[in-house]
């Protein structure tokens, strides 16, 4: 009779993550309908987002920044693993619900919700090591983008986006992938792909694959002026990918194709190359030549 009256003790004070009917009867009482708008799919496999979290080396007494937090799922593995939590939450039913949602499934946890748009957000009421998230499909590489600039204590993160933007984002210069998400993602720091993710783990279904991407942040190896310079360089270079750099720059250098042939050469790039085969460095180069 013990051992019974124990083991339902203990089921009832280990911290617990949503599955798929906890995730249905959360939706319903919030009347959430998981919006294409939103990007919205929900994680309802607790082995996935326990993946996810290990995969980010999400560490306890942490500060962990999550976009999107949605019904939760991934915010409970989070807290599990001991690290604190600011999620930004845009839909204000859902960000109104995850602390009574954290408070039930991991009490005693530090949550902190913030209301707002990922991409408006420039102050945080903490600096956050680490981003882990499962990202809206529609806005994952300009939050990203958006994140990195504007908050400096990221050292690191985990992202679920999906496959064809995951594997630009860590795409190396000649891939067929490769694009301007790509270059600038690496102004930022070295990028991974991590593993796939099923799509039968979500809530509604999603028609494209799913991926885990890391980073690890590194030095900037220019100024925020500079950042702006080669940014501008690179969405010229890729609005155009298949012409030659002394073309598709003839605009954005100020002159046409002579002045940009003299600006390449300069910097030391070939003007007859493409965008696609420029590393991050040498569109600085191109930068700092003009």
């Amino acid at each position: 009779m013990n051992a019974h009256r124990h083991a339902a003790e203990d089921a009832a004070t280990e911290p617990r993550l949503l599955g798929p009917s906890e995730i249905r009867d959360l939706a319903q009482l919030l009347d959430v309908t998981p919006t294409k708008k939103l990007g919205q799919n929900f994680v309802h496999d607790a082995n996935t987002v326990r993946r996810i979290v290990q995969t980010a080396g999400v560490q306890a007494g942490e500060t962990v920044l999550e976009i999107g937090p949605g019904l939760g799922s991934l915010t409970l593995g989070l807290l599990e693993s001991g690290a604190s939590v600011i999620a930004v939450e845009i839909d204000k039913r859902l960000a109104a619900q995850l602390p009574h949602t954290a408070a039930i499934m991991q009490p005693g946890t530090v949550l902190t919700v913030v209301t707002d748009d990922a991409m408006r957000v420039t102050e945080l009421p903490g600096a956050p090591e680490r981003l882990v998230a499962n990202l809206p499909y529609n806005v994952s590489v300009p939050v990203l983008l958006h994140l990195l600039e504007h908050f400096d204590s990221l050292q690191s993160g985990i992202v679920m986006v999906q496959a064809e933007v995951g594997y630009r984002l860590a795409a190396e210069p000649g891939s067929k992938v490769y694009g301007a998400p790509s270059v600038k993602a690496a102004w930022y720091g070295d990028w991974r792909t991590a593993g796939q993710v099923s799509r039968m783990v979500f809530w509604p279904v999603p028609n494209v694959d799913s991926v885990l991407v890391g980073f690890e942040r590194a030095d900037a190896p220019g100024t925020e002026a500079e950042r702006v310079a080669t940014f501008a360089l690179v969405d010229a270079a890729f609005q155009q990918r298949r012409k030659m750099l002394r073309q598709s720059l003839g605009t954005a250098l100020g002159g046409g194709s002579a002045q940009a042939t003299t600006v390449l050469e300069t910097a030391g790039v070939d003007p007859q190359a493409r965008g696609e085969q420029l590393t991050v460095a040498d569109f600085l180069r191109i930068a700092r030549a003009v």
